[in-house]
């Protein structure tokens, strides 16, 4: 004969085992709020599949749509949150800076306006974050720079002005920078060049000035750098030699700015370069014979 526990007794095992919360997790309040008030304020067109009042799912509903959960303890938090080419318009919803559980933040593509508010130094967990293809204006937040786990930051086809913000050079896992077709004026920070992870920078398209001298004048700087794109702005003076010294560099793209001199015979021995642009500025002199015999060199506009 089988062993029988009481009713209460065997409920008593599964409370313990399988605490209320676990066998039915609640999203975590803040989250719930946060996501409601997006939906109330913007009247985004995703919200035809925005059922209900809990993001996460709530029974027979499925969490609402571009809305990622996780488990975190004895709740639901929301992870990530992508919702873009739905043409959302309006001001960027400073509730999502209450989502704090967030690794992943995918807006671009839709008519987001006005500035990026400084509470997004909040999102301490954020891996990647993409505005790119809004209407977003004002300055980039130097906020951006408290960040710490970002690794993809895309702010590019915007209307951003003022400098690029030296606190960027914070983020040490950061590996793909995004700021191209803005209006962002100044030079490029120098820190920038401490990014031990940083693969791609693009700044094209801006209002950019200085030297390629500044940008590299940090010892040692961009060691992971494998496309540069400076593209499209007012940059000035020659191609330092020093700039062979960024070995793992394969795009390197420098069109249509007023710099001048020479180009140097270092850049032939970058090992991998692969694409090489130099016209519309003022170089002066033949290109040397040795960018034509490099092994990996695709395709050079000079």
């Amino acid at each position: 004969m089988g062993l029988r526990l009481p009713f209460a007794a065997f409920s008593l095992v599964l409370l313990i085992v399988f605490p209320p919360l676990l066998l039915d997790a609640k999203t975590l309040k803040r989250d719930m709020k946060a996501l409601n008030e997006i939906k109330a304020s913007l009247g985004w067109r995703v919200v035809y599949a925005w059922v209900g009042d809990d993001p996460c799912g709530d029974g027979d509903l499925p969490p609402w749509s571009g809305v990622t959960c996780s488990t975190q303890g004895d709740y639901r938090v929301v992870t990530e949150l992508e919702v873009y080419a739905v043409s959302i318009v309006g001001p960027f919803p400073t509730a999502v800076t209450n989502l704090l559980d967030l690794t992943r933040l995918d807006l671009h593509n839709n008519k987001l306006t006005g500035p990026i508010p400084p509470q997004i130094g909040r999102l301490k967990r954020l891996k990647m974050l993409n505005l790119r293809w809004n209407k977003l204006q004002d300055v980039i937040p130097p906020e951006i720079g408290e960040l710490k786990s970002l690794t993809h930051l895309h702010l590019s086809f915007n209307s951003f002005k003022g400098e690029i913000p030296k606190e960027l050079a914070n983020l040490p896992e950061l590996r793909y920078l995004y700021l191209q077709e803005n209006r962002l004026v100044g030079r490029i920070p120098p820190e920038l060049g401490t990014l031990q992870n940083l693969r791609h920078l693009d700044v094209g398209n801006n209002h950019l000035v200085g030297t390629i001298r500044e940008l590299i004048r940090i010892e040692g700087c961009f060691p992971a750098l494998r496309n540069l794109y400076l593209n499209n702005n007012y940059l000035t003076g020659g191609i330092p030699a020093q700039l062979a010294s960024l070995s793992k560099l394969e795009i390197l793209y420098l069109s249509y700015n007023k710099m001048s001199g020479i180009v140097p015979l270092g850049l032939s021995h970058i090992p991998r370069l692969t694409y090489l642009y130099l016209d519309h500025n003022q170089f002066s002199g033949r290109i040397p014979d040795a960018f034509y015999k490099h092994p990996f060199l695709k395709d050079m506009v000079y």
